[in-house]
């Protein structure tokens, strides 16, 4: 089964008409996205977008040959030309099947936002699944197994991905492509690192796909380290980075802090930002967890979890490190440090990055700030991927 994006972008297109905003700025050339359209083997068409007569000419490919136009959205954009010659467009009800006169098979899915989801079946037995932007699955029961490919609005629906992973609809093999992409992220490497991050990816208008081709599927990083420093952002990357993926344990190291109201407000935005399939646990005991199979783990932070550490072999005290306190916390992170090397587990670890600003003036703060660049150094070994977040961007230093 063979798939052409005439476009790829949000109903209103990229970049939208009139916005004055940075993304839409640099929008440009294979960066600018036309409103999403699917042309499926030659004969089914997906939604429409400015042009497609032409669309389909710039990709080498024809209209003509279309006996089926469906509809998955109400489409709040620029007006669209719908060519004479066309079948009148229509939409599948939910839970409906329809046969194409070229032998697809076209089932309608409930979905959580207003539209219809369409799951496409070629004569030949491959499946893709295409949701309309904004929407996630309603009650998805079962697949017979993962779909060949999935178009969606990953980066507007991470939590829709979740799902379908969740449901046996996504699997390790499947081709995620984003589609109807708006301008929430800018285009070029941020948006294929943010994608990547998902096991997803995007192509410019004009591609065509081969379905069940799995050459171009991202491999998800398995292990990830986070550095920034204060209100860097770091914590909303590394949360970004698993919000497409189910049943994620988030690990606070931070403990609870009694008569803290600043600090009880702080825990409580954490908590309310997270999607609500992911579970928490409180605790520095990360050896543990990361020994155990289960769902991937964010740990957040490295800099709490050895405050923690430096308390109990009482590092903060000069006679008490020097008298085996300092042998102690090496040990101890060293024992974290393989620990990381050895989790078959996916991993994201949030820490801080102190060796860039003033110098402490006391000893003890000295004593942390070292110890925990070297504790970042010896992760960020660990770690496949490793990112500095510096004023909300990511920058990639390793993978």
């Amino acid at each position: 089964m063979e798939l052409t994006l005439l476009g790829t972008g949000a109903p209103d297109g990229l970049p939208r008409p009139g916005c004055p905003c940075a993304v839409c700025a640099c929008a440009v050339g294979d960066a600018a996205r036309a409103a999403t359209a699917l042309l499926v083997d030659g004969a089914l068409l997906l939604d429409l977008t400015p042009g497609p007569a032409f669309a389909a000419a710039r990709a080498g490919r024809s209209i003509t040959g279309v006996r089926q136009v469906l509809l998955s959205h109400p489409h709040d954009g620029p007006a669209v030309e719908f060519p004479a010659g066309l079948p009148a467009p229509g939409r599948v009800p939910d839970g409906r099947e329809l046969s194409v006169i070229s032998g697809h098979t076209v089932r309608a899915l409930a979905l959580d936002a207003p539209g219809t989801g369409y799951e496409v079946t070629s004569p030949d037995g491959e499946r893709l699944l295409y949701l309309p932007p904004g929407a996630g699955p309603a009650g998805l029961s079962a697949p017979p197994g993962p779909y060949a490919m999935v178009l969606l609005d990953v980066l507007g629906r991470p939590d829709a991905l979740a799902r379908l992973r969740e449901s046996g609809a996504v699997g390790p093999t499947t081709d995620v492509v984003a589609v109807h992409v708006d301008h929430d992220v800018p285009p070029g490497p941020e948006l294929h690192r943010r994608l990547a991050a998902a096991g997803a990816r995007a192509v410019p208008d004009g591609t065509t796909l081969t379905v069940g081709d799995y050459r171009e599927v991202p491999d998800v990083p398995r292990r990830t380290l986070v550095v920034g420093g204060a209100r860097s952002g770091k914590s909303v990357e590394a949360e970004r980075r698993l919000e497409s993926f189910p049943d994620v344990l988030y690990v606070a190291t931070s403990g609870t802090r009694a008569g803290d109201p600043d600090w009880a407000d702080r825990v409580s935005r954490h908590r309310e930002r997270r999607p609500g399939s992911w579970r928490t646990v409180e605790t520095c005991d990360l050896v543990p967890l990361l020994a155990q199979e289960g769902p991937p783990l964010l740990i957040d932070c490295l800099a709490l979890w050895l405050t923690d550490a430096m308390d109990a072999v009482g590092a903060w005290d000069n006679d008490r490190w020097a008298e085996g306190g300092a042998k102690a916390l090496a040990e101890r992170m060293a024992e974290l440090v393989a620990a990381v090397r050895a989790t078959t587990r996916t991993v994201v670890v949030v820490s801080n990055e102190v060796g860039s600003g003033v110098v402490p003036a006391t000893a003890s703060g000295r004593r942390f700030r070292d110890e925990l660049g070297r504790l970042n150094a010896a992760v960020g070994d660990e770690c496949e991927h490793v990112l500095l977040v510096v004023a909300g961007q990511a920058l990639p230093l390793r993978g």
